[in-house]
């Protein structure tokens, strides 16, 4: 890593303290379902997520990295403060929604705290209309995706199992150790490039980086903060995923992280950053649906929703302040 000054210090840290809480933050979509349903004891499943997070983002690219770094502002008008007040603007907003115990959307905060800042200090023509309509169709598309596939995936499942005896569920235990390192993949494939997209995106501001890429050094920090918060695990929002919707069993399992995995690994190979709350609890939702529609405890689900659609404004204007008060600093 090269000498660096201390405001580019500073970044690292703040997007390395992104990229845990993060990881800590979404433990809970990946581990959720096989802890809820017996498959692995909490840090069993905890500590396999995270091996296989760190390896996400070396197996799938870093096409989401450029799509936040690179392609939702224009990067000859972004300065140092606007995306340190995006990083701030999005750590305190996953740490409120994790003290209540609500999943919410790292991506959105993100995205909300970098479109607020940018505007604020350099007007709405700083803003890429493409990249931000791809930003915005990925994370809209991914839970109706969720939804019904997981939906489909149960209804297969129903059909394919339905002269099955109980020993069944064995299978289903031990298909969630694979299925959940499936989906731990596409999760740091997916969740641990925004940290890679946001450190590069400050480091070209910075003058250290002479065009946007994503050094090695980047990917290994990001990627190892992002594995160190999954271990750590968020127990608070394990709980609300793995049985406050419906009582979650081996097959409901299997099934949402079979659904959850493809969506996501899928966004990561097309370069679309998606919110992997968003995702597992829509498949959930849609598993759950499969077998009876009252199964699911929609309250629960209407909470999440209010928590994901006032995640972009609040961390917008929020970002937008911090960067004003910055840029007097800096």
């Amino acid at each position: 890593m090269p000498d660096l000054p201390w405001t580019i210090i500073v970044l690292i840290g703040l997007a390395l303290v992104f990229g845990f809480m993060n990881g800590f933050h979404d433990s809970a979509n990946i581990v959720a379902t096989m802890i809820a349903s017996r498959a692995l004891t909490g840090r069993q499943a905890l500590t396999i997520t995270a091996i296989a997070e760190f390896a996400g983002p070396f197996l799938f690219g870093v096409a989401v990295a450029t799509t936040i770094g690179n392609e939702v502002l224009n990067s000859e008008q972004i300065d140092m403060d606007i995306v340190l007040a995006a990083l701030v603007a999005a750590i305190a907003w996953s740490i409120f929604t994790w003290w209540l115990g609500l999943p919410s959307s790292s991506s959105h905060a993100l995205i909300g705290g970098l479109i607020g800042a940018a505007v604020v200090e350099s007007g709405v023509g700083v803003v890429r209309l493409a990249g931000l309509g791809k930003v915005l169709l990925a994370l809209a598309i991914s839970p109706v995706l969720g939804l019904v596939a997981g939906y489909v995936v149960c209804k297969l499942i129903l059909f394919l199992a339905r002269n099955a005896s109980p020993k069944i569920n064995g299978f289903f235990k031990r298909g969630q150790v694979a299925t959940g390192l499936a989906l731990a993949l596409s999760h740091g494939a997916n969740d641990g490039q925004k940290t890679m997209g946001i450190m590069a995106m400050g480091l070209l501001a910075g003058g250290v980086l002479p065009a946007f890429s994503v050094p090695l050094w980047v990917i290994v920090l990001s990627a190892g903060a992002m594995a160190l918060g999954t271990f750590m695990g968020g127990w608070r929002l394990i709980k609300t995923l793995g049985g406050r919707f419906y009582k979650i069993r081996p097959m409901h399992g299997f099934a949402t992280q079979v659904t959850s995995a493809a969506v996501i690994i899928g966004a990561a190979v097309l370069g679309g950053p998606v919110s992997t709350t968003q995702v597992v609890s829509s498949a959930i939702m849609g598993v759950g649906s499969a077998e009876r529609v009252s199964k699911v405890r929609w309250g629960t689900a209407g909470q999440m929703a209010v928590a994901w659609l006032t995640t972009i404004p609040t961390t917008a204007l929020l970002a937008a302040l911090l960067s004003a008060i910055l840029r007097r600093l800096i």
